[in-house]
């Protein structure tokens, strides 16, 4: 069975045996992965810490070649982002990454991207800029690695250069719609000039000092959630923080 070294990022543990758990990891190398790792409940384990949720660290997999589970050999603690273990806000914020990893991808499809995003995201969290705009960083990433990133430059039903004036977001057409191609869309939402000036500075990942404005947030959870095909269930916890 081969083995191989990974960076990997724990999204989850399940409880496995008296012994052992269950990890679904991130990795730069491999993407998501969900591995065994036996022991890995005992006190004096050799995973010490390194599996606790919302770690980064280096990781040895037994991939198995007639299918179920790898293996977890080895896993050393990179790095613990201490501020999600003081910070209400930013530790919910990281739950909110987490879930969008764990539930947003697919075994097996590494994003080297997505992965480098996260790492940031979490270093962030916490650290000084705000949480909804570092998550609005993340989800934009998250958005452009699934290959869903919203038009934001032009308009996504007729290609056509909007103005500030009379815009609106669909997330069925994918993006900012003009006047026009807004006719017989159920599903839209108005926005002001500088609701799309943030969200395009969000696209360009510009994680400055002060909040996102309430209806930026709401426009990026309602498209990530109609990606996701769910609402999910670490927003009710965050949105009571932000």
């Amino acid at each position: 069975m081969p083995m191989e070294r990974a960076e990997a990022l724990v999204l989850r543990t399940t409880d496995w045996s008296e012994s052992s758990r269950i990890a679904t990891l991130w990795t730069r190398e491999r993407g998501k992965v969900r591995a065994l790792a036996k022991g890995g409940r005992r006190l004096r384990s050799a995973f010490e810490n390194a599996l606790d949720l919302l770690t980064h660290c280096g990781i040895v997999l037994l991939h198995k070649t007639t299918g179920g589970l790898d293996l977890i050999t080895e896993a050393q603690v990179i790095e613990v982002f201490p501020r999600l273990r003081c910070d209400l806000q930013a530790y919910y914020g990281g739950c909110y990454l987490a879930e969008l990893l764990a539930d947003g991808t697919q075994d097996l499809d590494p994003h080297p991207g997505l992965f480098d995003a996260a790492l940031v995201a979490l270093r962030q969290l916490g650290a000084g800029p705000p949480v909804g705009r570092v998550l609005g960083v993340f989800e934009m990433a998250w958005l452009r690695e699934s290959g869903v990133q919203p038009v934001l430059d032009v308009c996504a039903g007729c290609g056509g250069k909007p103005t500030c004036e009379d815009l609106s977001f669909s997330c069925e057409m994918g993006g900012i719609v003009c006047p026009a191609c807004r006719s017989g869309l159920r599903e839209r939402r108005a926005i002001s000039p500088l609701v799309w000036q943030a969200l395009r500075e969000v696209e360009s990942e510009a994680v400055r000092g002060e909040a996102l404005p309430r209806e930026v947030r709401a426009v990026l959870e309602q498209y990530v959630c109609y990606h996701l095909g769910r609402r999910p269930r670490s927003l009710a916890f965050l949105e009571r923080q932000l």
